[in-house]
């Protein structure tokens, strides 16, 4: 697809401590390969990708397959970053919230993530996805799924262990935050559509989703 030829903009935030992985899960996603040579994120850095999305048209009956330019945000998870870092949350419209595995202090800051997109992104309960990085380094693991799976059973979020190296899962748990996402702006908000029938441009339906879909 050329540039501006697609259906749909669609931000998505990556977030987590500082170290669990979330550059090297976005390039995986975005690339398909595993990098080794990061260096940690300073602010704010984003990866793209064109994706095809099979939904239904503005009758809600009419199979259709949408255009999807995914903009995917990778934030910083230092303290220090952390005002620069909630900025971004509210205008991004689904979050994949990140820790490592092998890391279980990651694994309990969830919760105050969880606290801070409760009160800066674009409503109380949004789009989540719950990530687990790492998951090739088994013998190194600190974190049991039975513990991640009731944190997130907590939170009514999906949750998928994944790892960059081997790509397990990586593409399952994007491709669920975006179903998620686009089924808020199917129910909550239906097809925004210009006088022709036509989608909407993608800065109408960030509008759309931003001020209505909560």
């Amino acid at each position: 697809m050329a540039d501006g030829d697609y259906d749909y903009l669609i931000k998505l935030l990556a977030l987590g401590d500082s170290g669990v992985g979330k550059t090297s899960f976005l390039y995986r996603y975005t690339d398909g390969n595993f990098h080794t040579n990061f260096t940690t994120t300073v602010g704010i850095d984003f990866r793209e990708k064109r994706v095809i999305y099979a939904g239904t048209d503005a009758d809600g009956i009419t199979e259709r397959n949408f255009r999807v330019h995914l903009q995917l945000w990778d934030t910083a998870g230092q303290e220090r970053f952390r005002s620069l870092t909630t900025a971004f949350f509210r205008d991004a419209m689904g979050f994949l919230l990140m820790f490592d595995l092998t890391n279980q202090q990651s694994f309990l800051n969830v919760r105050n993530w969880m606290s801070q997109l409760q009160a800066n992104a674009y409503c109380d309960s949004p789009d989540i996805v719950l990530v687990g990085t790492k998951a090739d380094l088994c013998d190194m693991r600190n974190v049991h799924t039975r513990q991640a799976r009731e944190l997130a059973d907590r939170y009514s979020v999906p949750y998928f262990e994944t790892s960059a190296m081997t790509g397990t899962d990586v593409d399952k748990a994007v491709t669920t935050l975006l179903g998620l996402v686009m089924k808020r702006m199917e129910q909550s908000c239906g097809h925004a559509s210009e006088p022709n029938g036509s989608p909407a441009s993608s800065h109408e339906m960030e509008a759309v989703v931003t001020r209505k879909c909560c």
